[in-house]
């Protein structure tokens, strides 16, 4: 067991779970949570270590490459949230190409320009998990996908999901190669997003809530579709706003 959070691997551990550049430079990331890292390994991840807290943790087995027991007081250290359920893991990152994406007979993508708020993308996470869709893409992204606040506010849905990060043009051209309709998000669209055909392949394009969408999107879209504002402000938050069209898109398919 563990006691002191002087430990060599607690202090890696606690590297990793706060700093972006670590966790791309060494390809591995941090889960903290019995659900997080059940859905996990149930989606393939490997997880390399896990760090346990007895006197906390209610949790049967969990594969790892190495178990590691810990004191209340290094676990403290390494959890972040309140009430933390007494896992701690280090997993190695998938890195999926766009072009290895899998898709369904008639997909329906969400695809995100330059998200900035971990709990924009955790949040939205949720929603696709919800609705199956088939990937949640992010573009020129400027938040890590493995950032830890995301797996915590997406509840894991990190893992049950297709999710990718590439360019806008790698996104645009996989789109149109495998003719799927883009339907951009934007607030000077003319048509309303209930008015837009969403019955068929398509991919619905969110940007961010200070800057919308790029022009290189909003002028190689096949569709600009808005959401009816009837209030003092104009937008809502990306997250609310893309689940509002993702079950549109759901109720016209049949949620099929």
């Amino acid at each position: 067991m563990i006691i002191s959070p002087q430990n060599q691997k607690i202090k890696d551990a606690i590297t990793l779970h706060g700093k972006s550049r670590e966790r791309r430079m060494q390809n591995r990331f941090t889960i903290e949570g019995l659900r997080e890292v059940n859905l996990a390994v149930a989606n393939g991840y490997s997880i390399e270590t896990l760090f346990v807290c007895e006197d906390v943790a209610k949790v049967g087995i969990i594969e790892a490459a190495q178990r590691i027991e810990v004191s209340k007081e290094v676990f403290a250290k390494l959890a972040l949230r309140e009430n933390s359920d007494g896992l701690f893991a280090i997993a190695k990152a998938k890195s999926l190409q766009i072009e290895e994406t899998s898709l369904s007979e008639n997909p329906f993508i969400i695809v995100l320009e330059s998200v900035e708020k971990p709990g924009n993308l955790g949040a939205i996470l949720r929603t696709a998990d919800a609705a199956k869709a088939d990937a949640v893409i992010v573009c020129d992204n400027l938040c890590d996908i493995y950032n830890p606040n995301v797996i915590r506010s997406s509840l894991g849905c990190l893992f049950t999901l297709q999710v990718l990060t590439c360019t806008s043009r790698q996104c645009f051209d996989f789109l149109k190669s495998k003719k799927i309709a883009i339907h951009a998000a934007e607030l000077k669209a003319s048509q309303f997003y209930h008015q837009s055909d969403m019955s068929q392949a398509c991919a619905v394009i969110m940007g961010t809530e200070a800057a919308g969408l790029s022009d290189f999107w909003i002028n190689n879209a096949d569709v600009r579709i808005k959401i009816p504002m009837r209030g003092a402000i104009d937008s809502l938050n990306v997250s609310v706003s893309t689940a509002i069209i993702t079950f549109e898109a759901m109720r016209q398919r049949g949620f099929k």
